[in-house]
């Protein structure tokens, strides 16, 4: 008897909170069924991105690598990756 009493007057279960999103988790994220890190994706762009920068001096390579970081950054958000 007391306990109906009790289940009215007592507070509503809080949900369990959501679990952030994580570009890693193939369930969260299936552009991504690997499960690639971000370290790990888009090795080509990312070796051709840093190739670029390393070839340059820091005045000239953000004019001559900016398509390779747009590459880059597109590889990576067709993954799935926040960006």
């Amino acid at each position: 008897m007391f306990e109906k009493v009790t289940a009215l007057w007592s507070p509503a279960p809080v949900p369990a909170p959501a679990k952030p999103y994580d570009a890693t988790d193939p369930k969260q994220n299936p552009q991504n069924p690997e499960g690639l890190k971000p370290c790990c994706a888009c090795p080509k762009t990312k070796f051709a991105r840093d190739d670029c920068f390393l070839k340059f001096d820091a005045t000239e390579a953000d004019d001559k690598c900016k398509a390779l970081v747009q590459e880059h950054l597109a590889c990576m958000r067709g993954l799935g990756f926040k960006i």
